[in-house]
């Protein structure tokens, strides 16, 4: 008897009285021939007649069974734990459904951090900085101008070094925030006393603040030592920074950016070519 042709109709184009063919069956569940041969194969839920031809046909009986299979798989049941509940009958099914249920509100529950995840990601990618005001003024102190990271992502938003500070952005709140202030606070602070103690820029003590600088600068997104030489020209043409750094000590824009340069060039850097890479 022919076992191949599982054709959407019998043969007689319909069917018979009794049952429904495998593309009828499919139609009418709203599953596919794929998924019916091997719930076939499988005996999970298998056509109980044949036509002449060879045809698969789903008697009543099968597509109630069918209905019950498609039921328990919509609720997330596995195919293994769908025969237990239909074949078992000792099964406790409240209680398989009721495990199911945990299951769902598990998976619910992760969905959902994963949601509230992703909308801080593009809240960071969009605007950097995911502090509210009274936050930025108590973290940064009543210096920090709150349009600074709207005028960053205007001016970087395009780039990659944006893209990962706003993946680290999207992980912090307040204190993560207040503990990248204070290294860059102490930073600050060291470069200062380093600079009033006359501290040579070519000196292994000014180099190791040259280093220090670029982990905490990390904190931002990765700097390399170019990168870093272009940074530190920054600071001493930008006359923002330039102020910020003169109130630590008067000319430490321009005393850094001395140690970067020695230090760039211990390590083969010219930083007079030094681009932002």
């Amino acid at each position: 008897m022919p076992d191949a042709p599982d054709a959407t109709t019998g043969a007689d184009g319909d069917g018979d009285s009794d049952g429904l063919t495998v593309g009828q069956v499919a139609a009418r569940f709203g599953v596919t021939v794929r998924a019916l041969h091997h719930w076939d194969e499988t005996g999970l839920a298998r056509p109980s007649l044949r036509t002449a031809a060879g045809y698969r046909l789903y008697t009543p009986t099968d597509r109630e069974r069918l209905h019950r299979v498609v039921v328990y798989r919509e609720l997330g049941l596995g195919l293994d734990d769908i025969r237990t509940v239909l074949d078992d009958p000792a099964e406790d099914v409240p209680g398989a459904l009721r495990t199911q249920r945990a299951r769902i509100t598990e998976r619910i529950e992760r969905l959902q951090l994963l949601g509230a995840g992703l909308d801080r990601m593009i809240e960071a990618h969009e605007h950097g900085l995911l502090l509210t005001a009274e936050q930025q003024t108590e973290v940064f102190g009543p210096a920090w101008n709150q349009d600074w990271p709207a005028e960053a992502h205007d001016r970087y938003g395009d780039t990659a070094q944006w893209q990962q500070y706003a993946e680290r952005s999207a992980a912090r709140g307040p204190e993560e925030w207040r503990t990248v202030t204070e290294a860059t606070t102490a930073l600050d602070r060291a470069l200062g006393d380093a600079m009033a103690a006359g501290t040579p820029p070519d000196s292994p003590e000014a180099n190791h603040l040259v280093e220090r600088h670029r982990e905490v600068f990390a904190a931002y997104f990765p700097l390399t030592r170019r990168m870093q030489v272009c940074l530190a020209r920054h600071y001493e043409t930008d006359p923002a920074f330039t102020a910020h750094y003169d109130t630590v000590h008067p000319g430490l824009a321009t005393w850094f950016r001395q140690c970067v340069d020695a230090s760039a060039r211990a390590h083969g850097i010219d930083p007079e070519t030094a681009g932002w890479e």
